[in-house]
């Protein structure tokens, strides 16, 4: 019984062609209203989404208490309900010194804001050496906002070039697919729970890009060596016993991922939460998306059948 993975089976005979359609219309619903939550209102710079300080726009400050450690709690709590929106915290370089994102209140400038914040954060850890403090500004906001959106675009395009390359143009097809499955519902679920939308949101969805990726090319690289091996298999019937051979490996390398970020979301604290929430959902769904996403692409389209000739079996042997 011991080590439990003894408990998974090595072989399984799932039918997932079966439920394609089903998984099909509610993907299909899903990424709608992912639309519809990440878009509306069409309001600039994020939309539906709430925007952080790198695409909104506020101020960054970076001071030292040395030689005594940063209190980040007290900071954060020193700053809360004081009109700076989602106040970020983190410690900068050394535990004596840390770096503050914040949002400027309307009414006043960022010059007043700044003063007050230094002076609060003078009052409750006492001797405070300020080293930075920069406005940014909604334009320099802005063009963090297109070049994020760029990078991920960017991203979904190399994908679709490397598969390409390496398989055919139909699994290319199926691949991006998925990707824009995964990216966009990525987004709705960002919008569906007030998530805050960064930079490191945009690293976490490339990073969610390339687990999605490699998890497809598992499946599309069985499903080649199946294709010129079972030439005369329904392709229906290919999909699901290439999507069972590696099924193992993809509960047990998603499980693995997911116990990882589930630690870093309990104990990585308030900057690292949103990051490890969307890393976990990525990996679920993007699971998700190659089996019922990208593989179902390639059903709809077909695709060339291997020249090598097919292994004669004993008669009654399962494929």
């Amino acid at each position: 019984m011991w080590p439990l993975i003894k408990l998974l089976p090595i072989t399984t005979n799932f039918r997932f062609v079966a439920f394609s359609k089903i998984a099909g219309a509610l993907s299909l619903i899903a990424v709608i209203g992912s639309i519809l939550l990440a878009a509306l209102p069409f309001e600039p710079p994020c939309g539906g989404l709430n925007c952080g300080i790198d695409f909104k726009g506020g101020t960054v400050l970076e001071f030292s208490t040395a030689p005594k450690p940063v209190d980040l709690g007290l900071v954060r709590e020193t700053l809360a309900n004081k009109g700076l929106g989602d106040v970020q915290v983190q410690e900068f370089g050394s535990p004596t010194s840390a770096v503050v994102r914040f949002e400027n209140p309307e009414g006043k400038t960022p010059d007043e804001t700044l003063a007050a914040v230094r002076a609060d954060l003078t009052t409750a850890l006492g001797e405070v050496t300020f080293q930075r403090g920069d406005s940014i500004g909604a334009k320099v906001s802005g063009e963090l906002f297109r070049a994020g959106l760029m990078a991920l675009g960017l991203a979904i395009v190399l994908m679709l070039i490397y598969i390409w390359f390496r398989f055919e143009l139909q699994f290319g097809l199926g691949a991006v697919v998925a990707l824009f499955h995964d990216v966009i519902l990525t987004f709705g679920l960002i919008a569906l729970f007030d998530l805050e939308f960064s930079l490191t949101s945009i690293a976490a969805i490339l990073t969610i890009i390339g687990y999605s990726m490699n998890d497809t090319v598992v499946v599309f690289d069985r499903m080649r060596e199946n294709l010129r091996k079972y030439k005369r298999m329904p392709l229906g019937d290919l999909i699901d016993l290439s999507i069972n051979e590696t099924l193992s490996r993809t509960v047990i390398t998603g499980s693995t991922g997911i116990l990882a970020l589930l630690g870093l979301a309990v104990f990585g604290g308030p900057t690292l939460f949103a990051f490890s929430i969307i890393m976990i959902f990525g990996i679920v769904i993007g699971t998700y998306s190659s089996i019922y996403v990208a593989a179902p692409v390639i059903l709809l389209w077909g695709v060339k059948r291997g020249e090598e000739a097919e292994p004669v079996r004993p008669a009654g042997a399962r494929p």
